[in-house]
């Protein structure tokens, strides 16, 4: 299916900012480009970008409006300008710069008060994926814009719409990381023990972690599912069995690994057995997390 050509602004050309832009390019829009630092839109425009001398000038030949740069008080600085904040108005800005939902929302109420309409977007990829299959960006706002843009904003990758809140995208992109590094510290952890006993750590992650850690994502659902309703019975492990011996902390010890990634996890699965809910499933710890609200 053909996509209609759009003028799109690019503002901010870092190395994600870049690959955005040369994404629009081979897509055939019309793409103007800006940065603070004015030789990064050197090779965008050498692509075929139009370059412009500053951010209103870009945000007033576009109908859409990618940000990407360093952080939301960046971007308010684009807004507080006056120039820039004037020509806003029919237009869409879409921000992809990371933040939080706090900061997400109240960039969307400026947006909208200089008359345009806001996304934010979580992009869950490195630069080198943008057009590729495998990856992600999260958005949040305005559904209305998301719509009439989509065509843009799928030829950087699988686009997800959360919902008209604003603060949505930047709140589950934040939660994705926080299940990526969970991951990465439980990998860190188990090779740090595998190393100390000499074993080959790439032969026990092909060959052992990845088909466990494969087979274990696929209980997450049914967890999920518990939190959601809080009925949180064990299904064959429960977390007084789990915490009845220190096993993994004990051999951490002894084979002279540092058990810093795994002590919280189990200190809260401790916790939630000494509150009386030993019969639970581990599910149950999120009810733990919650407590420091």
């Amino acid at each position: 299916m053909s996509v209609t050509k759009k003028n799109v602004a690019v503002l901010g050309l870092g190395a994600m900012g870049t690959a955005l832009a040369d994404v629009l390019l081979a897509a055939g829009h019309r793409v103007t480009v800006w940065n603070r630092t004015a030789a990064r839109a050197d090779g965008p425009v050498e692509r075929g970008a139009r370059r412009a001398g500053t951010a209103a000038e870009a945000i007033a030949a576009a109908e859409v409006v990618i940000v990407c740069i360093l952080d939301y008080a960046d971007v308010g600085a684009l807004l507080a300008d006056r120039a820039g904040g004037e020509v806003l108005q029919g237009r869409a800005v879409v921000n992809l710069t990371n933040g939080s939902p706090e900061e997400a929302r109240s960039m969307a109420e400026r947006v909208s008060a200089l008359g345009g309409a806001y996304l934010d977007g979580g992009i869950m990829a490195v630069p080198e994926m943008i057009g590729r299959p495998g990856a992600l960006v999260l958005y949040s706002g305005e559904r209305a814009a998301f719509e009439a843009y989509r065509g843009v904003l799928d030829g950087f990758a699988r686009s997800v719409y959360l919902g008209a809140d604003a603060g949505l995208a930047p709140l589950n992109d934040l939660a994705l990381l926080s299940g990526m590094y969970g991951m990465f510290g439980g990998f860190a952890h188990a090779a740090a023990l595998v190393r100390s006993a000499g074993g080959p750590v790439a032969e026990f992650t092909t060959g052992l972690l990845v088909p466990w850690l494969q087979a274990m994502c696929g209980g997450l659902p049914a967890m999920a599912a518990e939190i959601d309703s809080g009925d949180y019975g064990a299904t064959g492990s429960s977390l007084g069995m789990q915490v009845a011996h220190d096993s993994i902390g004990a051999l951490s010890r002894a084979q002279g690994v540092s058990d810093e990634l795994f002590a919280p996890v189990f200190a809260l699965m401790e916790r939630r057995v000494a509150g009386g809910h030993g019969d639970e499933g581990f599910a149950g710890v999120v009810e733990e997390l919650m407590r420091a609200r």
